[in-house]
């Protein structure tokens, strides 16, 4: 079952993946910094390197930001396709845990949408 998943935005698309703040806690925490890379596998087995942050004031709105926007670009993701990240126990190490993210394009019928698809894409 994923952690978490989102539809889309333009701003998702364009500049960073905004969460809800309820998504931060299956995320690595920053421990005293306001960022924090980790590494997710992706359904190709390509390894992203992602960055996961908070604002330094203010609410801490977790954000993906470095590496994202490669991923985005290399799944040409859209405006309503979803995203979803998964937490898992890496096979050689006791408790240590690795992530999966998968990407779905959207599918629309005369504009109904009706599903979604996975996307596997080639390794960049």
């Amino acid at each position: 079952m994923a952690e978490f998943s989102k539809l889309l935005t333009k701003t998702d698309i364009q500049k960073r993946l905004s969460l809800p703040t309820k998504c931060f806690k299956p995320l690595p925490s920053p421990k005293g910094s306001h960022g924090r890379d980790f590494p997710a596998i992706d359904e190709s087995g390509f390894a992203w390197t992602f960055q996961c942050s908070t604002r330094k004031k203010g609410h801490p709105k977790p954000v993906l930001s470095k590496g994202w926007l490669a991923f985005v670009r290399h799944k040409e993701l859209k405006v309503g396709d979803r995203v979803k990240f998964f937490k898992e126990k890496d096979q050689g190490g006791p408790a240590t845990p690795f992530y999966r993210v998968e990407a779905e394009k959207e599918i629309k019928i005369f504009g109904v949408i009706f599903g979604y698809s996975p996307i596997v894409a080639p390794f960049p």
